[in-house]
């Protein structure tokens, strides 16, 4: 019984669920950068540099004969360099990295804006006077009488 108490314990505390909301909201912004890159930015970047597409060139390595695509190639067992796949993972990861920092920072400017609400003084109250002056005047107010 104290197992699960104190598994229940562990699961509900707080920095395990932020873990697991910060995974799933991970791997949900993944699959939106993945389109971008995909979808929006490679086909740009492949019409910029004259219609290439990354993921499919290669070299061969076997022999003289010159294969039209990297499929057929692998299809007919050559031994190739596929140099092409590793570009455009080299591509995603630049873009989702540079995406991810200014979502990071873009949080972290939200967080200290909301620090420095928090931390703002309250502004002073009106000092009034101190307990000696206000002993000063009673004694001056006795006198008087």
């Amino acid at each position: 019984m104290g197992f699960i108490k104190e598994f229940k314990e562990f699961a509900m505390r707080g920095n395990v669920m932020d873990m697991a909301i910060g995974v799933i909201i991970g791997g949900a912004f993944g699959k939106i950068v993945s389109s971008l890159v995909d979808d929006i930015i490679m086909p740009l970047v492949g019409k910029a540099v004259g219609n290439v597409d990354f993921t499919g060139l290669f070299v061969n390595l076997s022999d003289d004969k010159v294969y039209a695509s990297l499929q057929e190639a692998k299809d007919a067992g050559a031994s190739i360099f596929a140099y092409g796949q590793f570009i455009q993972n080299t591509v995603d990861f630049l873009i989702v990295a540079f995406c991810i920092f200014l979502l990071i920072k873009g949080i972290n400017k939200l967080s200290n804006l909301k620090k420095k609400e928090e931390e703002a003084p309250a502004p002073e109250a009106p000092k009034g006077p101190t307990q000696e002056e206000l002993l000063a005047e009673i004694r001056d107010l006795l006198k008087q009488k």
